[in-house]
């Protein structure tokens, strides 16, 4: 073919396709591969390379991190050199991650608990995560919502008028993945009993597994007499400062991106509608939660790895 047809079909320039084409003919396959010597050669040598990195892992005086053009003055060097250096070695000084451990001395035997629950659940009982969502505010915006369109996001005022605010029970059912959601004003052992018979009515005669945080009114005087009546359940507390293991979080996580955060609520009832409202919905249409991690795996991650025992 000639080469105008060539370049046409690979939609490259003419010149292209003749310089390949001339390479192939006069060098075989081994005209395919690049030329020796080709490329901008390194201005910065290693040494100049691990002096920046060793800098970036230093705080800088009157502020917290390094920026690409703070640094590159710093070492004398381009921004763009920072930037390439600190891709290539996957550098972020302007990310930060949050961190907390849990210093329960039960820690070990907590999460194996718990994780046996949710790995292998009990055949004749239900196993149930609850928590509580407090102090979710009835926000109203000053002005409507404006709605998303070709190019641009939705897009909100940032003030608001504000309604109210309103707690959410909420136990997630981990052998059927449906939702039961009770609002109230406050969030003492009053409301929580309250809840617990809204339960006791739903499920009024299975053995069920209870997985709760050590929030106060969880331990009130008057809940753990109300159970010790009821031996049916069973508690399972998390470790402390360790909330995230309760998979009833990640629901509210999905609640909160789903319904909480970009609503507008003319009043605290009107929230609270909301919320039902979507629990109904959610349990029309449920998602199940699978949790995929040993608790070897979690312990490990606490430096804490029980070699000696299987779980």
């Amino acid at each position: 073919m000639p080469n105008k047809e060539i370049a046409q079909q690979l939609g490259c320039n003419i010149n292209t396709a003749r310089l390949w084409i001339n390479r192939f003919h006069a060098l075989r396959l081994d005209g395919l591969k690049d030329q020796k010597g080709r490329g901008r050669k390194p201005v910065y040598g290693v040494e100049k390379e691990a002096e920046i990195i060793a800098v970036t892992l230093t705080s800088p005086e009157q502020a917290t991190h390094w920026s690409a053009r703070r640094l590159a003055k710093e070492v004398k060097v381009s921004k763009s050199t920072v930037h390439r250096i600190w891709k290539a070695h996957k550098l972020q000084p302007h990310r930060e991650k949050t961190f907390k451990y849990s210093r329960d001395p039960l820690l070990v035997e907590k999460v194996v608990d718990i994780i046996s629950l949710y790995l292998n659940p009990p055949e004749a009982a239900l196993v149930l995560s609850i928590d509580e969502k407090s102090q979710i505010q009835a926000q109203e915006r000053t002005q409507p919502i404006l709605p998303l369109g070709p190019g641009h996001p939705a897009a909100r005022k940032h003030d608001y008028q504000w309604n109210g605010t309103t707690t959410l029970y909420a136990a997630l059912n981990l052998t059927n993945p449906e939702v039961i959601g009770r609002c109230a004003k406050r969030h003492r052992h009053q409301e929580f009993l309250a809840f617990m018979r809204k339960i006791d009515l739903e499920y009024p005669s299975k053995e069920i597994h209870l997985i709760l945080d050590n929030y106060g009114t969880h331990k009130h005087p008057k809940v753990e007499k109300w159970f010790k009546r009821r031996p049916r359940y069973h508690w399972h507390f998390t470790p402390t400062s360790a909330s995230w293991i309760n998979m009833v979080e990640a629901w509210f996580s999905i609640l909160t991106r789903q319904r909480i955060r970009h609503g507008s609520f003319t009043s605290e009832l009107y929230l609270q509608k909301a919320l039902h409202s979507y629990i109904r919905d959610w349990n029309e249409h449920p998602v199940p939660f699978h949790w995929v991690k040993t608790a070897e795996e979690i312990l490990r991650h606490y430096n804490i790895v029980n070699s000696g025992t299987e779980h």
